[in-house]
């Protein structure tokens, strides 16, 4: 009888730590797969992030182009379009907040594109909104995991 209790003994032991480290490796794993969702996550927004900024220190530069250099090849409003959308496509995947932002750059290029190569307050309204993307993005990536 005794070695009947003691086997039984060792039997619950073995099932109590073969339940705890399935346990365990579930926990593990969950914790992994969530893990490796949010570093996708980050790493595609950083990427769209990057390219945002580089999209809008080349529409700046065509913007100046435009304005201080007259020159309307270079400084091209159909380049600005180009470069409107693909900062409004790309900000769908930052955050809301640079969402707007970009809709706001969007709205401001929409009035002011016509007149930058000649209005002072054109190029400076553009550029303005401009920046106020760059400092969403710069928080967006500052939060970041």
């Amino acid at each position: 009888m005794l070695e009947s209790d003691q086997v039984n003994k060792k039997l619950h032991l073995y099932q109590a730590t073969v339940i705890l480290s399935v346990l365990f490796a579930f926990v593990g794993f969950s914790y992994n797969v969530w893990r490796m969702e949010v570093s996708e996550h980050n790493n595609n927004v950083r990427t769209a992030c990057f390219e945002m900024l580089v999209e809008l220190t080349s529409l700046e530069q065509l913007i100046y182009i435009a304005h201080y250099d007259g020159d309307t090849k270079e400084g091209s409003p159909r380049k600005g379009w180009v470069k409107i959308r693909l900062i409004t496509d790309l900000s769908v995947l930052t955050s809301k907040a640079v969402e707007q932002k970009a809709a706001i750059l969007k709205t401001v290029w929409s009035d002011h594109w016509s007149t930058m190569t000649d209005d002072q307050t054109s190029v400076e309204s553009i550029v303005n909104a401009i920046d106020g993307v760059r400092v969403e993005i710069k928080m967006v990536l500052r939060s970041l995991d």
